[in-house]
């Protein structure tokens, strides 16, 4: 088990490059296992713990995947033949349920553990299930596992997505690309992500259109090839390098990311104070001043993400005045706030509704993190503390983020790992 301990007090400045999208990497490193021709080479890969997972599970279905440098990953799935993953590494990560789609369009059935990762909320597999009978699959759970069977391929259909599900959408468009027919995902999700793997599919020799917006077309086919792709940048490490500047009244600069892909935050950090300069591939920071507390909700993109809404609740903890945070994607994102409390915030939750009264000083403390994001904030709160904090749990955070001590103590952060 490792251990975060933070000396606080130090403005951060410098710059930071992110690493390649986690939520991007995840489902194209499965889609990538539906090539039944040719290798597919991804750079820009991150090597969180949840993506070595996946390589590992891939791995014991029966594909040749390698790291060929840091960041480059090779992946070879001509001669994959499992169909149920080993269910302790299936069960660490959410992202296993893309191998479901997976499973039942190249293997024609799945054997998948239920899906574990951060306790955040309740994040129901119905939808997929739904979803994955809609093209014809029998599916059900059982033993804590999904289990599905299809003879033949999967038959295309319309298909209506419930709450604009992230996950959902991403198993369809997997499972839809080999399916007979053109799918059609209504109320469909529209982050990046979505056209990232919108892209690599194409790439393969898939047929996928409108990705990004909220209406998808995936035209199957009967084969796909390897590729070669280069994965987006992490617009969620990027917001909370952004948004560990601010709390800390620093100058940070960003690099290797997609201002677009972050309006909402940019927004949102200019309305507390800071000043905000962007060009194409990097974001500047300056925050001179001590925060002004905004009110803000998350939303399904182009909204607030989920994903940063416990960093915003960690700068809204010091700022000047009161903000209500709303949480409308998980309705149990702010069990973090209990640690935050702890470092001296004054946060009280109501169901969906943070409110943050802002207090001039948080001080050290032994905290836990319980989930990424949530052990982001915690890091953030650090920070900018009186005295020295100090964070179990790493092991969440390592989930998100590569080598955060790293990147902050270049920003100027005094902070270590044990």
């Amino acid at each position: 088990m490792a251990r975060l301990t933070i000396e606080g007090g130090h403005a951060l400045a410098g710059e930071v490059g992110v690493e390649g999208s986690k939520n991007s990497a995840l489902p194209i490193i499965t889609a990538a296992a539906l090539a039944a021709d040719g290798v597919s080479v991804l750079e820009n890969v991150p090597r969180y713990t949840d993506i070595l997972d996946l390589c590992q599970i891939l791995r014991d279905l029966g594909a040749d995947v390698k790291w060929e440098t840091d960041n480059r990953l090779r992946i070879d799935a001509r001669h994959l033949t499992g169909y149920a993953p080993p269910y302790e590494l299936a069960r660490k990560l959410r992202g296993s349920t893309y191998l479901v789609g997976l499973l039942l369009a190249r293997m024609g059935r799945a054997e998948v553990a239920f899906p574990g990762g951060c306790q955040i909320g309740s994040r129901p597999v119905n939808f997929h299930l739904q979803g994955f009978q809609a093209l014809g699959a029998e599916v059900w759970l059982e033993h804590g596992s999904i289990h599905g069977v299809k003879q033949g391929r999967l038959v295309a259909n319309r298909i209506y997505i419930e709450r604009a599900s992230f996950g959902t959408t991403i198993n369809l468009m997997i499972a839809g690309s080999l399916a007979e027919g053109t799918t059609v995902l209504e109320n469909a999700a529209m982050e990046p992500e979505m056209v990232d793997i919108a892209n690599f599919l194409n790439v393969m020799g898939g047929r996928v259109r409108g990705a990004g917006t909220n209406l998808i077309r995936i035209e199957g086919v009967r084969r796909l090839t390897g590729a070669r792709h280069e994965i987006i940048p992490d617009r969620l490490e990027a917001g909370t390098y952004l948004l560990a500047g601010a709390i800390t009244g620093g100058v940070v600069s960003v690099t290797n990311v997609i201002p677009e892909h972050l309006r909402t935050l940019l927004l949102k950090l200019q309305q507390v104070g800071a000043e905000i300069d962007e060009d194409m591939d990097w974001i500047r920071l300056s925050m001179g001043r001590r925060p002004r507390a905004v009110d803000f909700e998350t939303m399904p993109h182009p909204g607030f993400p989920t994903d940063l809404q416990p960093q915003m609740v960690a700068l809204l903890s010091v700022a000047d005045g009161v903000a209500v945070a709303r949480e409308s994607i998980f309705e149990n994102r702010f069990a973090y706030t209990n640690e935050l409390v702890r470092i001296g915030a004054d946060i009280k939750v109501d169901r969906e509704n943070a409110i943050i009264r802002g207090v001039s000083r948080l001080t050290g403390a032994p905290v836990s993190a319980q989930d990424i994001r949530g052990g982001a904030a915690l890091v953030l709160a650090g920070l900018c503390a009186e005295g020295t904090t100090m964070i179990d749990g790493v092991e969440y955070i390592d989930r998100g983020y590569h080598a955060i001590e790293r990147k902050l103590a270049h920003l100027g952060a005094h902070i270590t790992r044990t």
